[in-house]
């Protein structure tokens, strides 16, 4: 790797570290801690970068104190892990100093958990991000040796989208028709084109997430693991897309591709799973009543954004407001045993073990009506297996609160249940 082009890139980023506009994301860092942040591309991560380095900056760190590197720019090509030490000794025949390390996107370099290791051990301050859950494996952290903080990165909540908005959503506003108005609309935008933070500069939304999602696939899926039957891959994602709500097998979805007439075996249909999970486009969801292979072979898959998802989808209100469910409970309670389904004689769509809450989605509920009964039902019916201290359900638009058979059920529209109201 060429010093000359390193002092560029690190001279020309260093620039841009006060210019850079963000909107701080709800994150608070340890001052003596190093990260790992890690999710789907375009979630913020890079935001919480340069959050940290402009918080920094008000602190009366200089900008040449600190090495901001983006791995994924296009001059730093073919670079190792043998020249990642090239960024500090360039860096210091530049300025001098040890600076704070941070180092973006940098999965894209095989082995770099050794350099992180070894900086942290020598008392280097460094934070990382990357966009393949792998960077959380035991084998990783093994390697990191409890040197950093792992930090999932979703995309907006619905609290920080309305702020990005420069919305008022105080108690005092949604009293008013305008502000109700506002949170209405702007609640449409995120439930049909999600949370990565750069929706909100474009107008054709859309084509901006067909984008990202075709770097997920012919990227970081099918690049990345060089994969050549792309339309069994393409395929299968739809599929996936298409299930949401319904727990489903790695033998489904391999029979659902091949019968398309794109053969797919078992291992291979599971091997693309386990891609579309590492590139942080699914994450699955497993049945607490399930016996031990049921739970890893048989989840519930859902997509990290609403957007992404709505790329797949044709009148998909209730796919769509289950999802964001899923995704908002993940973001809450964290994506490792927090958040499971309960299917087994009933069918109750999200369980929470830690606070004991069982919550039901239902787009249109009318308590009069069929799917009324069975909702409200399938909660009575799982209280008599789990300890159920909140029994919910989450709706598009109505509000209530009711008592059956002595137990009491919250019915919250999901704009309410999204601002903790």
């Amino acid at each position: 790797m060429d010093k000359d082009i390193l002092k560029s890139v690190i001279s020309n980023n260093m620039s841009e570290i006060p210019k850079y506009k963000i909107n701080p994301r709800n994150f608070s860092f340890e001052e003596a801690a190093n990260y790992v942040f890690v999710g789907i591309r375009r979630a913020g991560k890079s935001y919480l970068l340069f959050q940290r380095m402009q918080e920094l900056l008000s602190h009366g760190i200089k900008p040449h104190e600190m090495l901001y590197i983006n791995f994924e720019d296009e001059r730093l090509s073919g670079m190792t892990s043998n020249d990642l030490n090239l960024l500090l000794e360039t860096h210091l025949e530049m300025y001098g100093i040890r600076p704070i390390l941070f180092l973006d996107e940098i999965q894209v370099i095989n082995g770099w958990e050794k350099f992180a290791r070894r900086l942290a051990d020598t008392k280097y301050r460094l934070y990382i991000t990357g966009s393949n859950a792998k960077m959380l494996s035991s084998e990783i952290q093994t390697t990191l040796g409890g040197r950093f903080i792992p930090v999932d990165v979703f995309p907006y909540s619905f609290k920080e989208y309305l702020s990005a908005s420069n919305a008022d959503f105080s108690d005092n506003s949604l009293l008013t028709t305008e502000g109700k108005a506002t949170v209405s609309r702007l609640l449409n935008d995120y439930f049909c084109f999600g949370g990565l933070p750069e929706t909100l500069m474009f107008s054709s939304k859309r084509d901006y997430l067909n984008s990202i999602y075709q770097k997920i696939y012919l990227g970081d899926i099918a690049a990345r693991h060089s994969i050549s039957n792309l339309p069994a891959l393409r395929v299968l994602i739809k599929k996936l897309a298409e299930s949401i709500k319904q727990p489903v097998s790695y033998n489904r979805i391999s029979n659902i591709v091949s019968s398309t007439g794109l053969k797919l075996s078992l291992n291979t249909t599971i091997n693309y799973i386990e891609y579309a999970k590492d590139a942080w486009l699914i994450t699955p969801i497993q049945n607490i009543a399930g016996k031990i292979v049921e739970k890893e072979t048989k989840p519930k898959y859902y997509f990290i954004d609403n957007g992404i998802l709505n790329l797949f989808l044709f009148n998909g209100n209730t796919s769509l407001l289950e999802n964001l469910v899923a995704i908002n409970l993940l973001r809450t309670n964290g994506r490792s045993d927090t958040v499971y389904f309960y299917n087994n004689n009933i069918e109750v769509d999200f369980y929470l073990p830690e606070t004991a809450t069982a919550i039901q989605v239902c787009y249109n509920l009318n308590n009069s009506d069929i799917t009324a009964d069975r909702e409200i039902n399938a909660l009575i019916k799982i209280s008599k297996y789990l300890d159920c201290n909140k029994l919910m359900i989450i709706t598009a638009d109505t509000e209530n609160t009711i008592e059956v058979k002595g137990k009491q059920i919250i019915i919250i529209p999901l704009w309410k249940w999204l601002l903790g109201l």
